[in-house]
């Protein structure tokens, strides 16, 4: 029996000081709920759990980044279908824009309608946003650059890389051109003479037709008018045999019968030396004699707007031109006019002139047609001389040309489109006086797209295009009813549109029900995660309590068995007796 080192109560105290440790991390489990509070208690198990934390919570996140992408997607939709309505409308327009009962006045104010729907369109492009991102103005669409062309877009198979090819031919406008100045014009009219009929003989010198200051400070003309008076009658065979009341036959050397002049009368005046009228591209525009060079170019002006056609400013060396509207093939000029003679007043050539006799009458008109671009695309990294350059277009490549416009596609929904500047081409000067090569290089690349984060790790993330909805990308920026031909242009052109749009919105809905089911797959996986964690870090509360159990009967045994072990050293005390 010892006094110094009570070895019974030692070893009850270290016992209970291990009883309460244990104790102490059940406790601490069922307080916390979780299996796993410190490294020591499982390294590797804790180890796994932080990994598998960091990935739940990931795709926690991105499912929360899916529902966001989802409603940008939306945001944009939403914004689509009002285009699409104002699209709608435009071509409603357009169609009551093409009866023949509309006047000038009715176009003209369909055509307003029709401007502030085109300005509202690129409106809600310009400021459709999403978190401050601008979605349809191209903001959200991979970027291409390239060189001397504009409104490039390309479809979401086109890998990016760069892409070349050469304009041999730029696109060109139809176009009829007058003389740099104006020549002498003998208008000449021979009449059928019955009763006091009249023969006219005009004679009309002009200069410059379109030099305003020429008609303003007096450019003359003249017209001589001399009126014979016959009274006669004809034979059963045509022949004549009375004149003014004689039977007489009267002929002259040549068997022609003899006129006599019975008034003659002169007058002068300034400015344009004809009347007439002229009809440009199906639009009609009548011109009074003595009008001066500037009301003559406005008229002329006017009459171009309402056919679709533009006019050159008057140039001295050049004469004046007038363009078709339109660039390529399918852009004509057709100009007609009363008379050759009135056509040359207005300064036009006669060999540029076709003539038509229509009821006696020598008709003009001219008719010129444009032409499209011609390019030749640069196929597997070889230029048109086969010399190797970069560029990846494939054998099966090959474009169209709407005037302008030139449109590429291959195999795999293969497109790009875009615009070529107005007289780029090989050959060509530029404005320093250098000789054009023609080339023009794309750079196709995958920056510019709305990148969405849909999954917990690195690259893990889904790329959004969303093309520009803007009237110039829809080439309906142009869009005019008051043309003779822009109701049917306009309905053609706004039904491309409405092709357009649908399309993005598809594009829009099929990322949309992507990001559905992105969202739904990354749930489930969270889900199933959040489980295997659970069975790792989650403590078992009935397991724990048992333990709590035991460890609290051990403890609250350990206490009594060291309290009577601290009592042994007592008995010694008897022995002393």
């Amino acid at each position: 029996m010892r006094i110094n080192n009570n070895m019974s109560a030692v070893i009850t105290n270290n016992k209970l000081l291990g009883t309460e440790g244990s104790l102490a991390d059940v406790m601490e489990k069922l307080s916390s709920g979780f299996s796993i509070n410190h490294a020591s208690d499982d390294p590797s198990g804790i180890a796994i759990a932080g990994k598998m934390q960091a990935q739940i919570n990931g795709l926690d996140q991105a499912s929360t980044n899916g529902s966001d992408g989802i409603s940008a997607l939306q945001t944009a939709e939403g914004a689509l279908n009002e285009v699409t309505e104002m699209i709608q409308r435009m071509r409603e327009l357009s169609i009551q824009a093409a009866n023949g009962t509309n006047s000038d006045s009715e176009r003209e104010n369909i055509q307003k309608e029709i401007d502030s729907l085109l300005v509202e369109i690129d409106r809600v492009a310009a400021t459709t946003e999403f978190n401050t991102i601008n979605l349809l103005d191209g903001s959200c669409d991979c970027r291409t650059y390239a060189n001397n062309v504009t409104r490039i877009a390309t479809s979401n198979t086109v890998p990016s890389g760069i892409y070349q090819l050469k304009i041999k031919e730029a696109a060109v406008r139809a176009k009829a051109t007058t003389l740099p100045t104006g020549d002498t014009i003998n208008s000449h009219t021979d009449n059928t003479y019955y009763k006091e009929e009249v023969d006219t003989t005009v004679t009309t010198p002009t200069t410059s037709p379109f030099d305003y200051k020429a008609f303003i400070d007096g450019t003359s003309w003249s017209e001589t008018v001399t009126k014979y008076d016959y009274e006669y009658q004809r034979d059963g065979n045509g022949n004549i045999i009375y004149i003014n009341g004689e039977p007489q036959y009267s002929h002259d050397s040549n068997g022609d019968l003899i006129k006599v002049y019975t008034t003659t009368s002169t007058s002068t005046g300034n400015g344009l030396g004809l009347s007439g009228s002229v009809i440009i591209n199906g639009y009609p525009m009548e011109f009074q004699r003595g009008l001066s060079g500037e009301a003559v170019y406005g008229m002329l002006r006017e009459a171009c707007e309402k056919g679709g056609a533009e006019i050159s400013d008057y140039d001295s060396e050049n004469g004046l031109s007038i363009f078709s509207h339109k660039y390529g093939a399918k852009g004509d000029v057709k100009i007609e006019f009363s008379s050759i003679e009135f056509a040359r007043a207005l300064g036009f050539s006669e060999d540029s002139l076709d003539e038509d006799q229509v009821a006696g009458k020598r008709l003009a008109s001219i008719t010129s047609a444009g032409s499209d671009a011609k390019i030749v695309l640069f196929k597997d990294n070889k230029d048109d001389t086969g010399a190797d350059i970069k560029s990846l277009f494939g054998k099966q490549a090959t474009y169209e040309t709407d005037g302008l416009r030139v449109i590429v596609r291959d195999t795999n929904g293969f497109e790009m489109s875009f615009m070529t500047e107005d007289g780029y081409a090989e050959g060509a000067t530029d404005a320093e006086g250098n000789t054009i090569d023609g080339i023009v290089t794309f750079n196709v690349t995958d920056i510019g797209s709305m990148s969405l984060q849909i999954g917990a790790n690195e690259g893990q993330s889904m790329l959004v295009r969303i093309a520009a909805v803007t009237t110039e990308f829809m080439y309906i920026d142009d869009v005019d009813v008051t043309r003779t031909e822009g109701p049917e242009d306009a309905m053609d052109a706004l039904d491309e549109a409405l092709s357009y749009v649908t399309s993005v919105r598809s594009q829009l809905g099929a990322y949309e029900n992507r990001l559905e089911h992105t969202t739904k797959s990354l749930d489930a996986t969270e889900e199933n995660m959040t489980s295997a964690i659970s069975r790792i870090e989650d403590a078992d509360m009935a397991t724990t309590m048992v333990e709590y159990t035991k460890l609290n009967v051990l403890e609250q045994a350990g206490v009594s068995a060291l309290s009577q072990a601290n009592e042994l050293p007592q008995l010694a005390l008897q022995l002393l007796q």
